[in-house]
């Protein structure tokens, strides 16, 4: 059996394995082996969304990113929202897109929503990494969005390409 194999057999047997195994995922298990540990520890786990939440406090920036990324996978419901503001508020520009992934699209509220998408502007990630953003777009970001072009201009600056084409 691989690692692998023998991490995600531990997990469905003993959900609270997942706090040994997760960090060494992806140096033992290769790519992906975290997603896959989440996903038995979803299927296998009495309070799934207590467990991954606590892994992701416990986590560095890289385990973090990989638990917004299988959020969608999870079926944890709203339960994983704090995970994602607080991945909002980070300044790292790869939780933040994640944080606007198909979760965060599908759970955040309009107001929070816009504020994800405003925050990825200031960042410079690409709003194409927004997920839902045609379907989510209204009026308001479309009114948040001219602001800041105009805050732009007239500091003699560049708007971005991306936010141009929302106007």
């Amino acid at each position: 059996m691989t690692w692998l194999a023998r991490a995600v057999a531990d997990v469905e047997r003993d959900p609270e394995t997942v706090h040994a195994l997760f960090p060494r995922a992806a140096r033992d298990g290769g790519p992906g082996a975290r997603v896959e540990l989440l996903r038995a520890l979803a299927k296998a786990g009495p309070e799934p969304a207590e467990a991954v939440t606590r892994l992701y406090w416990q986590g560095d920036a890289s385990e973090r990113l990989d638990i917004l990324r299988a959020l969608p996978d999870l079926d944890l419901g709203p339960a994983a929202l704090p995970l994602v503001h607080d991945a909002l508020r980070t300044n790292d520009t790869r939780l933040v897109a994640a944080a606007l992934g198909p979760y965060g699209s599908a759970w955040l509220d309009d107001h929070a929503f816009r504020q994800g998408v405003l925050k990825c502007v200031f960042m410079s990630v690409p709003l194409a990494s927004v997920e839902g953003l045609d379907r989510r777009f209204d009026e308001e970001l479309r009114r948040m969005l001219a602001d800041f072009a105009a805050e732009r201009r007239a500091a003699g600056r560049p708007v971005p390409p991306d936010v141009l084409e929302r106007l």
